[in-house]
């Protein structure tokens, strides 16, 4: 918590911030493809140590060989690793899909389950995963905890936890549970594109009044607009009143979501 700070006093800065965070970043949403909840599970676990890009690039290909639990169960395991070897780590997450794919057809006769215990049990599926499964294919509230969430939610004074379940039940108890899945959307989206782990754009920042470590990157405006990053770039320089025309060319890749 920001030094000082009585909880009512977080508790209407979170409100202010989660407000901001809505209208600087309307297209917040989960940015894996998928069209039924054991796509997105597949997604998920193919996400781990790689880019949402890069699993997009693959799985068009790999939902269209494998459509069923079964499928993948049954898979040819050196094809399924041919298959996702791009996005890293390919054959713990080749065999995590083959379990996965089994535990699904043999405990929950092909049908992913619906709710975080059930989840969790399954090969390759912890609790972060499990939490994007159930906000974005079962419109269940999920706070999803990944490297960006627990930065940025410490770096805001929203909690000193550093044990991911702790974090999600610290920002579960400031956050209404109908806003438990978007706000994990804001948040990431606002780590990918304004608040960098090593150089944030503070100076560009819409949070610059409510964030206790405002300075830790570069506060003149013009400087930090050089590190906005992503498709909306334009909608978050207008947001901070900095003319197009003014600000310089973005610093490093466009489409990085490293931490």
């Amino acid at each position: 918590m920001a030094a000082g700070e009585p909880a009512l006093g977080r508790a209407r800065r979170v409100g202010r911030m989660l407000r901001t965070l809505a209208a600087t970043h309307p297209d917040a949403h989960c940015e894996l493809d998928f069209t039924t909840p054991l796509e997105l599970a597949v997604a998920t676990v193919l996400s781990a140590q790689s880019t949402d890009k890069m699993v997009n690039s693959v799985t068009p290909a790999l939902f269209r060989r494998y459509r069923s639990a079964l499928d993948y169960a049954q898979a040819d395991r050196a094809e399924l690793e041919e298959m996702i070897h791009s996005t890293g780590f390919f054959r713990n997450k080749a065999g995590s899909l083959i379990g996965l794919g089994a535990a699904v057809v043999e405990k929950h006769d092909g049908e992913l389950p619906r709710t975080l215990e059930e989840l969790v049990a399954l090969p390759g599926i912890g609790r972060k995963t499990a939490n994007v499964i159930l906000g974005n294919a079962f419109d269940v509230p999920g706070i999803t905890v990944d490297t960006h969430f627990g930065r940025l939610v410490r770096r805001w004074g929203w909690t000193e936890e550093e044990d991911p379940v702790k974090v999600e039940h610290a920002i579960g108890a400031l956050v209404p549970k109908r806003d438990w899945t978007m706000v994990s959307h804001y948040v990431i989206f606002h780590g990918r594109r304004v608040c960098h782990a090593r150089k944030p754009a503070c100076g560009a920042c819409s949070l610059s009044a409510d964030c206790p470590t405002f300075g830790a990157g570069p506060t003149d405006p013009i400087a930090a607009s050089a590190l906005l990053k992503g498709p909306s770039r334009a909608h978050l320089l207008e947001i901070v009143g900095i003319p197009d025309d003014d600000a310089p060319a973005p610093v490093g890749r466009e489409d990085a979501d490293a931490p």
